[in-house]
């Protein structure tokens, strides 16, 4: 699963970001909607969704942006944001648009299961996947309280913390996967992501690990002509 940033490092851009993830062989596609004071990223994807805003970014330019890039793909695509998005919309209204731009479901962190404005309700009946977040301090009595919602996804951090920073996968990381998996969910798993040694040692017990820092990086160091060739050269070095 590829991450990346709506109009990063501007829209045109983003789209060309986009395609080169498809052509490259990713088999999900989170868009994030950036947000001026975000939970959960780390110091690249930052800067990245500080220098989105600066480029024009807005949520209708957002959903724009997705119904687009599912022109180009059958694949299922996330959007990922926060709250503050969502409810400044209203959540009916957020997830109508989302259906609408041919997004398969969303991701938002800080609105979880019991706390999240009726979301999760509101996206079941709308025929979209919420997906739930969990970690390894995740309690087990929350675990299967998150489960009963019967997800078709759920989202695994590795560790705590925020995005970013390189995670080493071991044995518990490994055992904490094991009890996603009992939820019958797909399991997605990031945070910490950016080698093929660790997309390799994920594999067997994930239904796909998200990569997004790695890209955001690629995209800082190239010069925007060659954005395009070095985001695909990324996304086939993890497969």
């Amino acid at each position: 699963m590829a991450h990346m940033v709506a109009y990063y490092p501007d829209r045109e851009s983003s789209m060309e970001v986009a395609r080169s993830l498809v052509r490259g062989g990713c088999s999900l596609l989170e868009i994030q909607f950036p947000f001026s004071d975000p939970t959960a990223d780390g110091m690249y994807i930052q800067r990245a969704s500080d220098s989105a805003i600066a480029a024009g970014f807005t949520p209708a330019g957002g959903f724009s942006l997705t119904a687009e890039i599912k022109k180009h793909t059958n694949m299922p695509i996330f959007i990922m944001g926060y709250a503050n998005t969502v409810v400044s919309f209203g959540v009916e209204k957020f997830l109508k648009l989302v259906r609408i731009s041919g997004a398969t479901g969303l991701i938002i962190p800080d609105l979880p299961p019991d706390y999240d404005e009726g979301l999760f309700e509101s996206a079941l009946r709308t025929g979209l996947s919420a997906v739930p977040i969990i970690c390894p301090a995740t309690r087990n009595e929350r675990l299967e309280r998150i489960f009963s919602l019967a997800p078709e996804y759920v989202y695994a951090v590795l560790r705590k913390g925020i995005t970013g920073k390189y995670t080493r996968i071991g044995e518990s990381n490994v055992h904490f996967l094991q009890k996603a998996a009992l939820s019958g969910a797909k399991v997605l798993a990031g945070f910490g992501v950016s080698t093929k040694q660790q997309v390799d040692a994920l594999s067997p017990h994930v239904y796909a690990a998200v990569v997004g820092t790695a890209f955001v990086r690629e995209i800082m160091k190239n010069r925007p002509e060659n954005i395009r060739e070095a985001v695909y050269r990324k996304m086939k070095g993890f497969l």
